[in-house]
C-alpha cells in the first residue's frame, strides 16, 4: 500500500497538468475520484484509439483513478460534489478560480462544508496581479517565460516551443509537492487551507533559476542567460554514422577525454585546460567537440568513452527508448492487460520506496465507470442515483 493510503482526493481537473498531478498522487496510494463532464475529459479524444474515449494521452495521465460523470452546472450535480467533498481530504481543480466561484464551489463556501479540506488550484496566474483572470495554456506560458526566445538563440533564430507539455508537467509536479506538504500541515494542526499553484510564476522560477545570470544583481552585470545552455553546439553530437549524447564537464572527465583521444594539444590550451577557461570559451569548446565526434562511429565512441569514465548516453527516438537495455532490465514499460483496451504499454512509477512500495492501483477508467459506486459510498440511495440519471445530472452505470 502506498504512502498516501487512506487519503481521498476529489479530482476536478482536465487535460494534462492537473491529471498528471493526481495520477501521481493516485500511484502513491490516494483514492482519486475523477469528476468528468458527461462528455468526459477532452484528452480521451487525443491520439489513436482502439475504442472511442480511450486515447493514449488519457490512458497515460489517468491511471490510479475512479471516474464519475456529473453535470456541475445543474444544482443537483453541484450538491453531489459537495457531498463527496464533505468526506474528502483534498480537492484539486484547474479551471480559473473565477469559474469555481461561478459554480458556487469557491474556497469560502467549500471550506465551510469541510474545514479540513486542502483546496488546491492549478491554474494560470497568481491572483494578486493583473493576469489573475486570464486563461493559460502550456504554449502561452512557455512563451511568457522566455523558452522560445532561448530556443531561438540556440538554433536558427526562430522561436519555437519545446515539443513537450513541459509547463503542465512541471506545474503538476509542483502541485504534488504542495499538496503533500499541506497534508502534513493539516495533520499537525487539524486545519485545511487553500493552496494556489500558478503556472506563470512556477515556470518563471524554473527557467530563470538557470538563466537569471547577471540579472541577479542590481544593477545587472549582464543581460542574463547561462552560456553553456545557450551554446549552439550544446546538442547531440553527430558521429560518422549517427548521433551520440556526451557531456565532458569536470576537470577529471576532461583529463580522461584528452588521454582517450590523444589530444594533448587541447590539454595545454588555456581555453580547454581549466573549468574557468572552458566556461569563458564554451562556444569554442563545444564546436571543437562537435568536430572531434564526427571522426568515429557511435559504437566506437560509446566504447571509448565508457572505458574513459566520460558520461555518455545514446540519443533515442520515441521507439528506440522502449528497447533501451536499462529500461528493459528495470521493466519500465510493461505491457499490461487493460479491461477494455486489451494489451497496452504502461509506465512504472519511477520512485522506489523501502517501506511503502507503490504500484498503480488501477488502469485508466472508462467514463463514469465508477459513478454509481462513488455515489453509494457518499450515501446516495438507489432512488437518488436513479433520479440523477433521469435528470441528466449523471449517466447510467456502464452495462445498465
Amino acid at each position: 500500500m502506498g504512502p498516501l493510503e487512506g487519503v481521498k482526493i476529489i479530482d476536478m481537473t482536465t487535460v494534462l497538468m492537473g491529471p498528471y498531478a493526481t495520477q501521481m498522487l493516485g500511484d502513491y496510494g490516494a483514492d482519486i475520484i475523477k469528476i468528468e463532464t458527461l462528455d468526459g475529459d477532452v484528452t480521451r479524444l487525443i491520439g489513436p484509439t482502439r475504442h472511442s474515449g480511450m486515447g493514449p494521452v488519457f490512458l497515460n495521465t489517468n491511471r490510479s483513478k475512479r471516474s464519475i460523470a456529473l453535470d456541475l452546472k445543474k444544482p443537483a450535480g453541484r450538491d453531489a460534489v459537495l457531498r463527496l467533498i464533505a468526506s474528502a481530504d483534498v480537492l484539486v481543480y484547474n479551471v480559473r478560480p473565477q469559474a469555481m466561484a461561478r459554480l458556487q464551489l469557491g474556497y469560502e463556501l467549500v471550506s465551510k462544508v469541510n474545514p479540513r479540506l486542502i483546496y488546491a488550484g492549478v491554474f494560470g496566474f497568481g491572483q494578486e496581479g493583473p493576469y489573475a483572470a486570464k486563461p493559460a495554456y502550456d504554449d502561452l506560458i512557455q512563451g511568457a517565460t522566455a523558452l522560445p526566445a532561448l530556443m531561438a538563440q540556440t538554433s536558427d533564430g526562430v522561436p519555437r516551443y519545446v515539443p513537450n507539455a513541459l509547463v503542465d508537467r512541471i506545474v503538476g509536479l509542483t502541485a504534488v509537492g504542495a499538496i503533500c506538504a499541506s497534508l502534513v500541515h493539516r495533520d499537525r494542526t487539524g486545519r485545511g487551507q487553500r493552496v494556489d499553484i500558478p503556472m506563470f510564476e512556477t515556470m518563471a522560477g524554473f527557467v530563470m533559476g538557470d538563466h537569471m545570470g547577471g540579472l541577479t544583481y542590481d544593477p545587472p552585470l549582464d543581460k542574463g542567460g547561462y552560456a553553456r545552455h545557450l551554446s549552439r553546439d550544446r546538442r547531440p553530437y553527430k558521429t560518422s554514422d549517427g548521433y551520440i549524447c556526451v557531456i565532458v564537464y569536470n576537470d577529471k572527465q576532461w583529463a580522461n577525454f584528452f588521454e582517450a583521444t590523444g589530444r594533448d594539444d587541447l590539454r595545454n590550451d588555456p581555453k580547454f585546460a581549466t573549468f574557468a577557461g572552458r566556461s569563458t570559451n564554451i562556444d569554442t569548446v563545444y564546436a571543437e567537440l562537435a568536430r572531434i565526434f564526427e571522426t568515429r562511429t557511435t559504437a566506437e565512441w560509446s566504447e571509448l568513452l565508457e572505458k574513459a569514465d566520460v558520461p555518455v548516453m545514446p540519443m533515442h527516438d520515441l521507439e528506440s527508448i522502449l528497447q533501451d537495455p536499462h529500461m528493459v532490465a528495470t521493466g519500465f514499460f510493461p505491457v499490461v492487460e487493460h479491461p477494455t483496451e486489451g494489451k497496452i504499454r504502461n509506465m512504472k512509477v519511477s520512485t522506489t520506496w523501502s517501506e511503502t512500495p507503490v504500484e498503480p492501483t488501477r488502469l485508466a477508467p472508462r467514463l463514469n465507470e465508477h459513478g454509481a459506486e462513488i455515489l453509494r459510498e457518499a450515501g446516495f440511495s438507489a432512488d437518488e442515483i436513479a433520479a440523477l440519471v433521469r435528470d441528466g445530472v449523471t449517466k447510467a452505470a456502464i452495462g445498465a
